[in-house]
């Protein structure tokens, strides 16, 4: 047992469905790389309600002897039900292959159209997920997240049932990232570019961070860093196929 987090028998996420469907993925007076807004099609998927929580990381650190994220026993990031912090897209993608292993689920983590597919919900368009209201008309938006992340599912979900998905933590994507892949991405479940030299060096990231002067993302905002990097806003959310 790693000190300050509680080790709980074998956890699978909560998951929630995703429908099937066309939207309109990016924004017209966002950022560059969240232009041209197109119409993409996202099959339907499983999405898991919350963000990896530490109660969850912990049991996959402990069936794999790894070493835990450099935030672990900061009491600012350790409770069992915050976001786990800290994670690499490695680690992300270690955790996921792990609880594949682990429940015969093929989990992994969200493309960006997946997550921004999920992070909408019907809204097409809108700047966040509850519509066009900006984030400081949330409910204690003045007093939330003054040390670090929030224990998860503590307010109102989106329309699709996720909880925190424009806020808390970066969450990290499958796509390699390129600032000019919706011009020529595909139509219908596209998973990002290819790694190539000078592009795609950098693991997409979506969602807002509790570290931000603004806290909550719009829906269309994108983000990324290297796969290695270990960020103390950084967590994921896991996906898999029906």
């Amino acid at each position: 047992m790693h000190k300050g987090i509680a080790i709980y028998p074998a956890i699978e996420p909560l998951l929630v469905s995703i429908p099937e469907g066309w939207f309109l993925m990016g924004s017209a007076s966002g950022q560059d790389c969240e232009r041209p807004v197109h119409r993409v099609w996202i099959d339907a998927f499983l999405m898991a309600a919350t963000q990896v929580t530490n109660a969850e990381y912990a049991l996959f650190l402990h069936s794999t002897a790894s070493d835990p994220p450099p935030f672990w026993h900061d009491q600012n990031f350790n409770h069992p039900q915050q976001p786990v912090t800290g994670v690499s897209w490695i680690d992300a993608d270690r955790y996921c292959q792990w609880l594949a292993s682990q429940t015969g689920r093929a989990y992994r983590l969200p493309t960006e159209a997946e997550w921004e597919r999920a992070a909408r919900g019907d809204l097409d368009q809108r700047d966040f997920p509850w519509g066009n209201d900006p984030p400081q008309s949330l409910p204690n938006y003045a007093t939330r997240w003054q040390t670090g992340p929030e224990p998860v599912a503590h307010y109102a979900p989106n329309a699709f049932g996720l909880y925190n998905i424009c806020d808390n933590v970066h969450e990290w994507c499958s796509d390699w990232y390129d600032p000019n892949y919706y011009a020529v991405a595909p139509e219908r479940n596209p998973r990002g570019p290819e790694l190539r030299l000078g592009i795609g060096e950098r693991k997409a990231s979506r969602g807002g961070s509790w570290r931000h002067h603004v806290k909550v993302a719009r829906c269309s905002a994108r983000s990324s860093i290297p796969s290695d990097f270990r960020y103390a806003d950084y967590g994921f959310r896991v996906a898999c196929n029906i």
